[in-house]
């Protein structure tokens, strides 16, 4: 649900919003994205202290995907 809600976000978002967005431990969030940006999915943007998150092109492609299945449901 990580990669729907990045896909489907209206505004910047970082680790710890993801984390209050999808009920989940900012700890839990961070190990994903990590292991997300080492496959290519995401990327981080710093922004002052903040590191925006965003799709990478492969990761938008998969989100997509994701979502058209749910939403088959």
């Amino acid at each position: 649900m990580m990669l729907v809600t990045l896909l489907n976000k209206s505004h910047d978002i970082y680790a710890s919003l993801l984390a209050k967005t999808i009920d989940c431990t900012y700890s839990h969030v961070v190990k994903i994205l990590q292991a997300m940006n080492r496959a290519g999915l995401v990327s981080f943007e710093k922004q002052g202290r903040l590191k925006v998150l965003t799709l990478t092109d492969k990761g938008k492609k998969i989100a997509k995907n994701i979502d058209d299945i749910r939403n088959r449901l």
